[in-house]
């Protein structure tokens, strides 16, 4: 796959997001854009409505008001299409155990895809995503769960999707997966694919993103550009926007 396939036009795109669930509030005219070959990482708290976000953009869920682009197709008006063009990384990549890495990729992009891609196209993917060679045909009962999460990226890269959504990705890594799971995220992202990342993980978020949201009770409190925080200012800026927005006493 060369380096200027994924390299396009495409944006995702939220203008005036709202979504309510009763008397919740999820999201609150939330205005986000994600360049083509940048990684955004959506930071908040649990409830915060970052899982709202990648729901609309997924098309499980209807906003109440507002747009919702991806590459350019409006999700809540053609969501078959918009879907056409993300791939999702959950945070529990459900795979076959009794499969290997390399056969549960056959498998669920032949369940997605109307056109098969050569073995060795797919084993690309899997090298790629950062999966050693010697592990694609083994058992992925004896897999961790950072090689699992890389088997779901090369699934995403294998469907070509100029955009990825991925929910907690570092969620339950230990440090060292936690790093080859970042490296592959910001090789995707030279290459040209757009991410969006939902997370708690400040300090993984600063090392993967180009830009940083946080996000408390639906409403974008503060955009940082990573590179110009260290992580403890990271850290107690997140915090202080946290501790306004609900109301706690520092």
């Amino acid at each position: 796959m060369g380096e200027s396939e994924y390299l396009n036009e495409s944006v995702l795109e939220l203008i005036g997001l709202r979504k309510r669930f009763g008397d919740h509030q999820a999201l609150e005219g939330l205005d986000l854009k994600v360049p083509a070959g940048s990684c955004y990482a959506l930071l908040g708290p649990n409830g915060a409505g970052k899982t709202t976000t990648l729901n609309i953009l997924l098309g499980f869920i209807e906003a109440d008001a507002g747009t919702a682009r991806v590459d350019g197709v409006d999700v809540q008006a053609n969501p078959a299409k918009a879907r056409t063009r993300i791939a999702y990384i959950p945070e529990q990549v459900q795979l076959y155990p009794r499969l290997s890495g390399f056969e549960n990729l056959e498998y669920f992009h032949g369940l997605g895809s109307s056109e098969a891609e050569p073995a060795a196209r797919l084993r690309d993917c899997l090298n790629q995503a950062g999966l050693a060679e010697g592990d694609c045909d083994r058992r992925v009962a004896g897999y961790s769960k950072g090689m699992r999460q890389k088997v779901g990226i090369a699934i995403a890269l294998a469907r070509r999707a100029p955009v990825m959504l991925l929910d907690e990705p570092t969620s339950g890594l230990d440090p060292q997966a936690a790093w080859e799971l970042n490296n592959s995220l910001r090789s995707l992202a030279k290459q040209g694919v757009t991410m969006l990342m939902a997370t708690h993980d400040l300090f993984r978020a600063r090392e993967v993103a180009s830009r940083i949201g946080i996000l408390v009770n639906g409403c974008l409190q503060q955009e940082i550009d990573p590179a110009e925080v260290a992580g403890p200012e990271l850290e107690a800026r997140y915090l202080q926007e946290v501790q306004q927005a609900l109301g706690v006493q520092a």
